[in-house]
């Protein structure tokens, strides 16, 4: 007993002599040293502060957090979600469309004389970009002319009107190539951009029409004696699919959706092979409209194929059917209590496949963003796709009980099965880095364009930062106040002290 009081004094004695030498050592130092001392922590925060910024910008996470978990990982028994079973990409698109940045005509796009300009008229605002419509001009002059347009005036006239810049000398030249033939590209950039009301614009199609099918079957017959006559015929045929794919889209417009549905299935049936102007995109929202949800489900069978280019209407489209099946009836209370039936769970998996595929559209669909006019070219999965989809989906959405509820409370779950930094998929290949740039330049600059992924701040950027704060604040005020400090850090050092055994 004698032996463990000795000790136990002799420790006591050690402890209350260190900090009494502690106490002396505080006492002798200057105010300098504690503007030396903050200002030093200040700077070291501030580096690191720094290098955890930039480490972010560039990786997307913070390299402290990513050191600690990478390290904490293996004794808590995680998983990595980098492994490869995390990464399937059955239901990917091709291997071209891994990281492509591949802007695509719009299928559902407006006219520019009949909407987009009286947008502007209504408005001062411009509904589309120089960069958008440059790609417009580009796809006029490959799909409307050909190398011997030379040869025919009128044809001659509309090659250099697909040139212009200037919309009225645009259609001038229209007007001029009409003047020495029935030409139908003429009547084409006519319904296009001078018709300021839909009902004027099927006119001018309808003409088109008829002078395009004349062209078409001369050059039809002459297809095999030469290069020139097959690019001759291969333009007259664009020309015509793009006649009769416009005057479908004026019949939806005006109310007439079942002969929509019509010419686009005939259309469809005779071009089969021109997949490339997707056609099948504006039979879907026209049986949408009609509410012809088993025709919907075979138009779907057909082209949400693996082996073919997904979009937003495929997906979304097919997330609503499966919605519709249960979205009257659900509830998140019970779901939560009862668990999800099988239907619930193919309508809440489909909905994360669409999200995934695009995770733009949900807040245009659900008002939380504003819409706008859709332009005239789209990037799949980017913010310019999810406005086409949703201008002209959202009411089908809305006419379905239930559907929008049902996505509400589902739709960022799709968020908690993706990895981050989205170096990998779940269902589709890996986001593209490039959308946020692309759609800059094809929506009007009002508006604010949707990034996706948001890059939140981690938590030790946050702790460094305040870290950095605070130290230089100190800093400052022992600059500005030593004697004060210097009183302050002596209080400090007796409490310590104190507080010592």
């Amino acid at each position: 007993m004698v032996d463990g009081d000795g000790s136990a004094g002799l420790s006591g004695f050690i402890i209350s002599s260190f900090s009494l030498s502690v106490s002396m050592f505080l006492n002798t130092l200057t105010p300098k040293f504690y503007v030396a001392l903050t200002g030093t922590s200040s700077l070291i925060s501030g580096l690191i502060l720094i290098f955890e910024w930039w480490y972010f910008r560039k990786y997307g996470t913070s390299f402290i957090e990513q050191v600690s978990v990478s390290h904490l990982r293996p004794l808590l028994g995680g998983v990595d979600n980098n492994s490869p079973n995390n990464s399937n990409t059955s239901n990917g698109d091709s291997d071209s469309n891994r990281q492509s940045c591949k802007v695509w005509r719009n299928p559902l796009n407006l006219f520019r004389g009949a909407e987009y300009n009286r947008y502007t008229w209504v408005t001062g605002r411009e509904p589309l970009t120089y960069y958008d419509m440059n790609l417009s001009a580009q796809d006029h002059q490959t799909f409307f002319t050909c190398d011997t347009d030379h040869l025919r005036p009128a044809d001659a006239i509309m090659q250099k009107a697909w040139r212009e810049r200037n919309p009225q000398a645009r259609i001038s030249a229209a007007h001029e190539a009409l003047e020495l033939n029935e030409c139908a590209t003429a009547y084409i950039l006519l319904a296009e951009e001078e018709a300021t009301t839909i009902v004027e614009a099927e006119k001018l199609f309808k003409q088109a029409l008829k002078a395009g099918e004349g062209c078409y079957r001369r050059s039809q017959q002459l297809q095999h004696h030469g290069a020139q006559y097959e690019a001759q015929h291969r333009r007259d045929t664009n020309v015509l699919v793009y006649i009769k794919r416009r005057l479908a889209m004026c019949a939806r417009k005006l109310g007439r959706t079942r002969e929509a549905v019509k010419m686009m299935r005939d259309l469809m049936k005779e071009f089969p092979l021109l997949s490339m102007f997707n056609i099948h995109e504006n039979l879907l929202e026209a049986l949408l409209e009609l509410q012809a949800y088993a025709d919907v489900q075979a138009v779907l069978a057909k082209y949400d194929d693996i082996s073919l280019p997904k979009s937003a209407t495929i997906c979304y489209t097919a997330a609503l059917l499966k919605a519709r099946a249960v979205s009257d009836k659900f509830s998140p209370e019970a779901a939560s209590r009862r668990g999800l039936s099988t239907a619930e769970m193919n309508a809440v998996e489909a909905i994360h496949r669409a999200v995934e595929f695009n995770p733009h559209v949900p807040k245009y669909l659900l008002e939380m963003k504003s819409l706008i006019l859709p332009p005239e070219h789209i990037l799949k999965r980017g913010d310019s796709e999810a406005i086409a989809y949703a201008f002209f989906h959202i009411q089908h959405w809305k006419r379905v009980e239930g559907a929008l509820n049902l996505l509400h409370c589902t739709w960022e779950g799709t968020f908690r099965m993706i990895p981050y930094p989205l170096e990998k998929g779940h269902l589709f290949y890996p986001y593209p880095i490039c959308t946020e740039t692309a759609d800059r330049e094809l929506l009007p600059s009002f508006h604010e364009v949707s990034v996706y992924p948001k890059k939140e701040l981690p938590f030790f950027i946050l702790f460094t930062a305040g870290l950095c704060s605070f130290t230089a604040m100190l800093a400052l005020l022992t600059h500005q106040f030593p004697e004060l400090m210097g009183v302050f850090a002596k209080a400090v050092s007796m409490i310590s002290s104190c507080s010592l055994p």
